[in-house]
């Protein structure tokens, strides 16, 4: 059990904190030696640390407090903006935010999860430079089309193969970081083993979703944002949707759902069944995500 809720604005050169019991607020440096400073000034070991990821800038004060045994919740900063509007709270500044999430964190009794491991945020930073890298390759391949002059056609095609060794040496960094673990060797392992799912996929679902294999079937398909949100209000019945949830998980699982449906044979079942109950088409592929 928690014994306080502390909120913390973090930017790139300060932590601003705000403790719920008392209503003490200070402001510390983004270093080791502010980083320090907080763990004293917290106090015991077990209260809540509320706070927003940004990017960077979070990492370390995180590998610091988890050394310390605080309860760390990382709460989505959206659901936080839509907590402080829902509160009356419209003005934004670094203590006020440091106020509102330590208020959240103690309203909503927010529950602490455990904090990324260095190789899954080694992981994540690989995944995000491939992500660049594909999406630089498709300006690429778009320019090519409309270039005329020989320079320039070559320029890009230089480009384009420069790219290319370098997503394959991303992915060769990050299949030797998962082997050198063994839980994450064996979900990458049980991932492939899917018909439908090759080894991108399987890097996506490894790298957004840790909590993969802790969590029950609804639950993953909440946090995917695959669950159907319900529509209803008194006698009238709305069509119930998806939303909300890890976009980036679904849009790793399209494909792949298409080709489960022609290669899988459990899954193109369960699309037929769902097709014939009067489901849309992608109702159905949505379900096989």
């Amino acid at each position: 059990m928690t014994n306080d809720t502390i909120g913390v604005d973090i930017s790139k050169d300060h932590l601003d904190a705000h403790r719920m019991s008392d209503g003490a607020s200070r402001r510390f440096t983004n270093d080791r030696t502010g980083h320090t400073a907080f763990v004293g000034w917290a106090g015991p070991c077990g209260d809540r640390i509320v706070y927003e990821p940004t990017g960077p800038y979070h990492r370390a004060f995180e590998r610091r407090l988890a050394g310390a045994c605080f309860a760390l919740v990382k709460v989505n900063p959206r659901q936080a903006r839509r907590f402080a509007e829902a509160t009356g709270r419209l003005a934004k500044t670094d203590r006020l935010d440091a106020a509102m999430l330590a208020r959240m964190g103690a309203l909503l009794d927010l529950e602490a999860r455990p904090v990324r491991s260095p190789i899954l945020n080694d992981l994540k930073d690989l995944h995000m430079a491939r992500e660049a890298l594909v999406k630089n390759r498709t300006a690429a391949k778009n320019r090519a089309k409309n270039l005329t002059l020989p320079l320039l056609r070559r320029h890009n095609a230089e480009q384009l193969r420069q790219i290319e060794r370098q997503i394959v040496a991303i992915e060769a960094e990050i299949m030797a970081l998962i082997k050198t673990n063994p839980d994450l060797a064996q979900r990458f392992a049980i991932l492939v083993s899917i018909p439908g799912v090759a080894a991108i996929t399987a890097f996506v679902l490894i790298i957004e979703m840790p909590e993969l294999g802790t969590l029950e079937n609804g639950q993953a398909a909440s946090l995917a944002g695959l669950a159907p949100v319900a529509r209803q209000s008194g006698q009238w019945t709305g069509r119930a949707f998806i939303r909300g949830g890890r976009a980036n998980i679904r849009q790793a699982l399209y494909m792949p759902a298409l080709v489960a449906l022609r290669f899988n044979p459990h899954l193109k079942a369960k699309y037929e069944q769902v097709v014939a109950v009067g489901k849309p088409p992608k109702k159905a592929i949505t379900a096989i995500m």
